[in-house]
């Protein structure tokens, strides 16, 4: 056995810390430029925010462009009905902030109904009672208007024109319709129509069209543009075509008169109305931060799960992880016991804020992640799901069920969403990072709405999210379902300050993984000296400790999957230490996308796993 990690203050991290491989593999070169980078996790969508700093946009334009881009090319992981957090540097504003576009439950989703009226203890994960307010489309908007330069017409056309003349559809996305093909033929129709032409799965490669969504965003267009004036004047109509004009009221009717069979296998009506849509607008936030060495790291607040970065952060802080090559065993094993802390006060403390008062403060304090550091055994794996007691917050931590031989996360392949039977999914998304010229940046985890989630509206052509199914049914719980409350999103976004100057954006795919692969590429960068795309391109894993946030929101004590590519002695080592050590394929862990900026430098790194993700800049 390896030796225990070593205590060592994260502030002694300098530019010249010892780099335990100078040279690990990668499977592409680090992009670099002075101009700008976009990366996304689809080539195509890179190339039209990449199009749009070459015609003279700045980061929002093409941020807001690449986002619009992404919900035609990647239909199985997001869509125009899902959600957003964004992280925005603006340099003229001189600070970062986050804008929420993760819309919130309807009036009529209350636990009486759902429970009493429904008979249900748990929400579907598909289907129409899941649905909160879509919010990604009024805050690409809100970013278009306050932050971009460029008319709606600029972001918005590259889009339409993927979903009316075609794009050449993604192996993942063809083997999602695969997957729910029957239920679209059985019980919905609608979604039939669209991703079933001919009544066929579409092969990979086949260039797939959504005319009607094309429709859609024309018909949008059309309106904003018919009224004359500025940009503020289209972008203003625009909002109203959708939150009180025809898509809002295409909503409504859909959800208030059709019956949609959903993964508890009865048929629901929906409870989503005009009204909600209405009532509903995008905010911009302070974000939330540990400061960790030079680093101050930077993330939306407990509306989504993006704190639990920072948890495992101040957990981690002071491990000698410089010393330390990051598929060590001591690496791995610390990491993980750390994080199953972390998640455990994430199912106990985090919720919206507006509506729970959640102590952060106290959950990154030195003195309270001192006591929490004392449960992490070197040599032994935790079994037990342990979270922090703090006078006065937090609730009970409900598990529905251990999952017993569900196929790990990885199996689908990178990270996407794992499909069963009647449309049960397993989250995913879709990421995107942009930094200009200028210095601006712009980073966003868009999701939800993904063609398996639940039908789609067939004046629109695209279904609604699903994201309400992370709220729970049982009362007095911070995450417990209320109208007008954000459920506690898995989603999450990523910035870091290095020397208090903008430095990184960074995200991923990937539901409850997802801030587990984005801290475990902090600290590859931090600790290791790994460029950008090494630190994407290394062994990763990620753990199912904990409840899950999808349904059936099972958990599985002990599992960490990991990689093959790890070495065999870390694998043998962390099975003596206990852990259920499932071995994925080598290029199954994450879909993470990277930027930085370092004076006029811009630097950009994507994913090869999953065959899309790209980075591009000069």
């Amino acid at each position: 056995m390896s030796s225990s990690p070593v205590k060592r203050s994260a502030g002694s991290i300098t530019p010249g810390a010892p780099i335990i491989n100078p040279s690990p593999f990668t499977t592409r070169p680090e992009i670099e430029g002075t101009f700008g980078v976009v990366a996304s996790t689809h080539w195509i969508a890179t190339a039209v925010g990449m199009g749009v700093l070459e015609k003279g946009g700045n980061a929002f334009d093409a941020g807001v462009a690449t986002a619009f881009t992404l919900q035609v090319v990647e239909p199985h992981l997001n869509g125009p009905g899902g959600e957003v957090p964004v992280m925005l540097y603006d340099r003229r504003r001189g600070r970062p902030e986050v804008v929420c576009g993760q819309g919130p439950a309807p009036a009529g989703a209350t636990i009486a109904h759902y429970r009493g009226h429904l008979g249900l203890d748990i929400v579907p994960g598909t289907g129409l009672l899941a649905a909160c307010v879509p919010g990604s489309f009024q805050s690409y908007m809100l970013i278009l208007r306050d932050y971009g330069t460029m008319r709606l017409r600029d972001v918005l056309e590259p889009a339409i024109g993927y979903a009316m003349h075609g794009q050449p559809l993604v192996e993942r996305a063809s083997a999602t319709i695969a997957t729910v093909a029957e239920l679209f033929s059985e019980h919905w129709p609608t979604s039939a129509t669209v991703y079933l032409p001919g009544g066929s799965v579409p092969e990979p490669g086949t260039i797939f069209r959504n005319t009607r969504l094309a429709e859609t965003y024309t018909r949008i267009l059309s309106e904003a543009e018919a009224g004359g004036g500025g940009r503020e004047a289209e972008i203003a109509r625009a909002c109203k075509a959708w939150s009180q004009g025809f898509v809002a009221e295409a909503i409504d009717r859909f959800y208030r008169n059709e019956e949609v069979m959903d993964v508890s296998g009865r048929a629901h009506r929906g409870v989503l109305t005009a009204d909600d849509m209405a009532r509903w607008q995008p905010t911009i936030e302070a974000p939330v931060h540990f400061d960790y060495g030079r680093y101050r790291v930077l993330k939306p607040g407990t509306w989504t799960q993006g704190p639990v970065l920072l948890q495992m952060l101040a957990l981690l802080d002071g491990y000698g992880f410089d010393r330390l090559d990051p598929t060590d065993a001591d690496f791995i094993h610390t990491w993980i016991e750390c994080a199953k802390l972390a998640y455990a006060d994430r199912e106990a403390f985090y919720g919206d804020p507006a509506f729970v008062e959640v102590p952060l403060e106290v959950l990154l304090s030195k003195p309270y992640n001192a006591e929490r550091s004392k449960l992490v055994d070197p040599r032994t794996a935790s079994m037990e799901l342990r979270p922090g007691r703090i006078a006065g917050f937090g609730g009970e931590v409900v598990v529905k069920g251990i999952a017993e031989g569900r196929t790990a996360v990885s199996a689908g392949g990178a990270g996407e969403p794992t499909v069963g039977r009647m449309g049960e999914a397993r989250g995913d998304t879709v990421h995107v990072d942009v930094i200009d010229r200028h210095g601006n940046m712009f980073s966003a985890t868009p999701s939800g709405g993904w063609l398996q989630s639940s039908p789609v509206i067939p004046a629109l052509g695209f279904p609604l999210g699903t994201r309400a199914q992370m709220f729970w049914l049982e009362e007095g719980l911070p995450a417990s379902l209320a109208p007008g409350k954000r459920p506690r999103s898995t989603l999450s976004v990523g910035m870091a300050l290095r020397d208090g100057e903008p430095y990184l954006i960074w995200g991923t795919p990937g539901g409850d993984q997802q801030d587990q692969w984005s801290c475990q590429f902090f600290l590859r960068h931090v600790h290791a000296g790994h460029n950008l795309q090494q630190a994407i391109d290394a062994p990763a894993w990620h753990i199912e400790h904990f409840p899950a946030s999808f349904w059936p929101r099972s958990a599985r004590p002990g599992v960490v999957v990991l990689e093959d590519r790890a070495p065999a002695a870390t694998i043998t080592e962390l099975r003596r230490r206990g852990h259920v050590v499932e071995v994925g394929g080598s290029w199954t862990e994450g879909r993470l996308t990277a930027a930085s900026r370092d004076g006029i430098r811009r630097k950009a790194a994507a994913n090869p796993r999953g065959m899309q993700g790209y980075a591009a800049g000069r």
